[in-house]
């Protein structure tokens, strides 16, 4: 089993971090943030591709998400940082990250540990469907 990197430090400030990571330009020029400067993550589960759930990230979010091996999130409620697990226990480790075409979107592959729903379900749509005309 190899080790989890050490994370940087998830203080709920982004001004004079001092970061390892700075999350490349590049990347940062190809997302479309929504009017919060935020953009749709969604969390899919590496081996069964279980669908997990859909959190929200800034820049700074990705940037500790690409540089600490763990899903960091931009909560939109409490308007901080927050990364899975950190008081749950369930905790996300990152197998591979990808954005979407128009950039938009995110595509975090990971290895869920414990549930990916707050409510304690496995997934965030578990027990949730919807009826649906079935084309």
């Amino acid at each position: 089993m190899s080790a989890q990197p050490n994370p940087p430090s998830l203080s709920g400030s982004t001004a004079g971090s001092s970061a390892e990571f700075v999350l490349p330009e590049d990347i940062a020029a190809r997302l479309k943030r929504d009017a919060a400067s935020l953009v749709a993550a969604v969390i899919q589960q590496f081996d069964s591709l279980e669908v997990l759930m859909l959190g929200w990230m800034d820049d700074e979010a990705l940037r500790r998400t690409l540089s600490s091996g763990r899903v960091t999130f931009y909560s939109r409620s409490r308007q901080e940082y927050w990364r899975k697990g950190d008081t749950s226990g369930n905790v996300q480790y990152v197998k591979s990250v990808a954005l979407d075409c128009d950039g938009d979107a995110l595509l975090i592959m990971v290895d869920q540990v414990g549930a990916a729903c707050h409510t304690g379900t496995r997934t965030c749509f578990d027990g949730r469907g919807l009826n649906a005309v079935v084309g």
